[in-house]
């Protein structure tokens, strides 16, 4: 077995978004968010954990570049693949807010090391370093939290319907994006991407059936039992 090893993710409040000044329209309003503890894949989900859950499931593998190797992130899944490795799994994909918080680590600066984008290359693989190819997974610093590849290496499926202008009316308690719509958000930027999309609060989207080279996920766990449907 290649079980992803998962990381608490603590309960707390956090800014989601970015300030005026920073980043895109959608990244706004930056805004308090309230979040319960949850477990997070402490890296992407691996080509060789996607063969198990496809073997398991009786589901064809996708076909993967020639560079991919087993301790690469899985790419060229749809979010219903996504969304199926995961139940398999035990787990979920986190939401939007969920996979911000776990990107932020705790902090409030551009990016969980600071301000200097300078730095990225210590934490991530994206454009200037990737050789415009997938990474083995957690070769790169982890963010604050141990968590690895956050930022670059592949997009990150999560579980939010996109909505452009959401963050104006998301409740402050544990949001879970708009009702419907007709993407699926993608957070954390890629190998192929410059660094301005490798932030925690940098957001893409895409539609659920599509898939892309540079396109991946992680899975989410609820820390404890959640009642009533909650």
């Amino acid at each position: 077995m290649t079980q992803t090893p998962s990381i608490l993710v603590p309960a707390g409040e956090f800014w989601m978004g970015s300030p005026e000044g920073e980043g895109h329209d959608d990244e706004r309003p930056r805004h308090r968010v309230r979040l319960r503890a949850f477990l997070l894949d402490q890296h992407p989900v691996t080509a060789a954990r996607f063969v198990e859950f496809c073997r398991a499931a009786g589901r064809p593998f996708p076909g993967q570049p020639s560079w991919s190797g087993d301790d690469h992130p899985v790419v060229n899944v749809s979010w219903e693949d996504a969304r199926a490795c995961c139940a398999w799994d035990g787990g979920r994909l986190p939401t939007e807010a969920e996979w911000e918080r776990a990107a932020r680590a705790g902090t409030e600066t551009r990016y969980p090391f600071g301000d200097d984008e300078s730095r990225l290359g210590e934490h991530a693989w994206f454009r200037d370093n990737s050789g415009r190819q997938t990474q083995p997974v957690a070769r790169k610093a982890p963010n604050p939290f141990g968590l690895y590849d956050m930022l670059g290496n592949v997009w990150e499926w999560v579980a939010d319907w996109y909505g452009p202008g959401y963050y104006a009316a998301s409740p402050e308690q544990d949001p879970r994006g708009p009702g419907a719509g007709s993407w699926r958000v993608m957070r954390g930027g890629s190998w192929s991407l410059f660094d301005v999309l490798c932030r925690p609060a940098a957001r893409n989207r895409l539609a659920p059936k599509l898939r892309g080279l540079n396109l991946g996920f992680r899975c989410a766990r609820d820390a404890e039992p959640r009642s009533g449907g909650d």
